[in-house]
């Protein structure tokens, strides 16, 4: 399975979107729509999550890269 990238993912979204706000889709329809919307929704939120944490650490490291993991405090959690 190939993995989609964000930009097609929200681009999915949009279309999704566009058909709900057609008003010609069947309720039936509808419903399936609306279940891959917000699954889409929620896969693109994370990822924005995800992306901000990254951004917020290269911040504090100064614009660095560093090849510490981010869920380094995670693993240590866990023990």
């Amino acid at each position: 399975m190939t993995k989609k990238t964000f930009e097609s993912q929200l681009a999915r979204l949009e279309e999704i979107v566009s058909a709900l706000e057609a008003e010609q889709t069947d309720l039936d329809a509808s419903v399936k729509l609306f279940e891959e919307g917000m699954a889409l929704s929620q896969a693109l939120s994370a990822k924005l999550e995800d992306v901000k944490f990254k951004v917020n650490a290269l911040k504090r490291q100064g614009g660095t890269l560093s090849l510490t993991p981010f869920d380094a405090k995670e693993d240590d959690d866990a023990e």
